[in-house]
């Protein structure tokens, strides 16, 4: 069910958004350091990620402005063994002309409500890259997450050593 956030309008994201999708993560792979991804993934990829994280009855959203996808969020297992099938990991990305303005809270907002929907999940993961990422981390912060652990130098991009934070949040009664 679409919602609407910070004027913008919060949904499922479907196959004709894969292109954008692609692009708005392609930006992060080559130019950030939230992804620890070198090489932007193709088209065909992102198809099936987005499709394996649906076939998997777990939320993936758009966030539209104008029109335009301008950002998603999704959450996939934190890990393929069977015990850790009660707890998901988001992850969030925003177009550059949209970061700033509530989307990346409003797109995990929505994610969260859609997680406890399933009734099924007990915890969300948030693995941030790059400790110095104090964006991701407030967002995190804000919707409930607390800082749960970060390992140091354990991703090495653009000539330098990356930490990765690790934040967690209860789902529902959890």
């Amino acid at each position: 069910m679409p919602t609407e956030a910070s004027g913008s309008l919060i949904r499922t994201a479907d196959i004709e958004d894969v292109p954008a999708l692609a692009a708005i993560y392609g930006d992060h792979v080559l130019h950030g350091t939230a992804s620890f991804e070198e090489i932007p993934p193709s088209v065909d990829e992102m198809t099936r990620r987005l499709r394996a994280v649906q076939e998997a009855g777990l939320p993936y959203l758009v966030a539209e402005v104008d029109g335009a996808v301008v950002g998603f969020a999704y959450a996939g297992p934190h890990r393929p063994r069977a015990a850790y099938r009660h707890t998901v990991e988001d992850s969030i990305y925003l177009a550059p002309e949209a970061q700033g303005r509530g989307l990346g809270r409003a797109l995990l907002e929505e994610l969260i409500l859609r997680c406890e929907a399933t009734g099924r999940l007990r915890q969300m993961i948030a693995v941030i890259g790059d400790s110095a990422n104090a964006g991701s981390v407030a967002v995190h912060a804000r919707a409930g997450f607390r800082m749960v652990g970060a390992m140091t130098d354990v991703g090495f991009k653009f000539g330098r050593w990356l930490d990765t934070v690790i934040m967690q949040r209860p789902l529902g009664d959890a």
